[in-house]
C-alpha cells in the first residue's frame, strides 16, 4: 500500500469511528496511531453507558467491514471495560492542556483492545454486568493484563454480537 493510500484509509478509518463513537452519545478522546479512544462518561451519557458502549463497539466492527477501495474490511478489536476513572483537563495553562481520562480503567481498556482479534470486541465482567449481557452461550475468555495483578473476565462478541435491548 502506497503512504497515499494508507493515509486514506486511516482517515477513513477515524471518520467512520468517531462519527461512530458520537452517535452512541461518546466524546471522542483521541486518535493515537491505528486506535481510537471514546470515552461514555455517565454524567453525559446517562445510566445507559455501558450498554451504549457496547453497542458503539459491535457498530464499529460491522461499519470497518468493507472500509477499504476494494470491499475488504478493517481487522480491527475494540476493548470495553467500566470503571472509575480521572476525566478531565491535564498539562499546563497556556501550554498543552488536555482534555483525557486516566486510570485503571482507562489502561484496562487500552489492553483488552490490543489483545481483541479481528470482530471481537472483549467485554469485561463489570462492562458486561452493567451492560446487561449475559454470558449464557458465549465465549467467556480469563485474560492476565499487564499492569494488574489479578486476571480479568471478559465476554467474548463477534460482529453483531447480540446485546440486549
Amino acid at each position: 500500500m502506497t503512504p497515499s493510500a494508507f493515509g486514506a484509509l486511516m482517515n477513513r478509518f477515524y471518520e467512520v469511528a468517531a462519527e461512530t463513537l458520537i452517535d452512541h452519545d461518546a466524546v471522542v478522546d483521541k486518535f493515537v496511531g491505528d486506535e481510537v479512544v471514546g470515552l461514555f462518561i455517565p454524567g453525559m451519557t446517562g445510566s445507559d453507558h455501558a450498554r451504549l458502549a457496547v453497542r458503539a463497539a459491535e457498530r464499529l466492527i460491522t461499519r470497518t467491514a468493507d472500509i477499504r477501495a476494494d470491499g475488504s474490511g478493517l481487522p480491527i478489536g475494540v476493548g470495553v471495560h467500566t470503571g472509575v476513572a480521572y476525566v478531565g483537563l491535564v498539562g499546563r495553562l497556556g501550554s498543552e492542556l488536555q482534555f483525557t481520562a486516566l486510570g485503571d480503567a482507562v489502561n484496562t481498556t487500552a489492553r483488552l483492545a490490543s489483545l481483541a482479534g479481528a470482530g471481537e470486541v472483549l467485554v469485561s465482567s463489570p462492562a458486561s454486568t452493567a451492560a446487561g449481557i449475559s454470558v449464557d452461550g458465549r465465549e467467556v475468555r480469563r485474560l492476565a493484563l499487564k499492569g494488574r495483578a489479578e486476571p480479568v473476565d471478559v465476554v467474548v462478541l463477534t460482529g453483531a454480537g447480540g446485546t440486549p435491548g
